[in-house]
């Protein structure tokens, strides 16, 4: 059975949204994501290009690899086993379980 889905899977009443650091694993770069700000967001206004169409966790579009770190995935795309994995996580969604995630970048 498929189906479309038009708006972004609720988000867990006891989630919490943190500020957290991401590491860009090619230049050793570190990146402060702020409570109310996206990895997509702080990656793109230091001049990473990444690929979004929906920014809502819905399309895979900007899907990027896990190197370390825990992710919280926030994201309609990945299945529980492949969240579990914690090898992608979607930037415009996702934010971290650990005080740092590093990105294959």
């Amino acid at each position: 059975m498929s189906f479309e889905r038009f708006s972004a899977a609720p988000v867990a009443e006891d989630a919490v949204s943190e500020a957290f650091e991401i590491e860009i694993a090619s230049s050793g770069e570190m990146l402060q994501v702020g409570e109310s700000q996206t990895i997509l967001e702080v990656l793109q206004a230091a001049g990473h290009e990444i690929e979004t169409m929906c920014k809502e966790g819905l399309c895979g579009s900007c899907e990027v690899d896990l190197l370390e770190g825990e992710a919280d995935h926030r994201d309609s795309v990945l299945n529980d086993a492949e969240k579990a994995e914690q090898n992608v996580l979607m930037v415009c969604c996702s934010r971290a379980r650990t005080p740092r995630l590093k990105l294959d970048l």
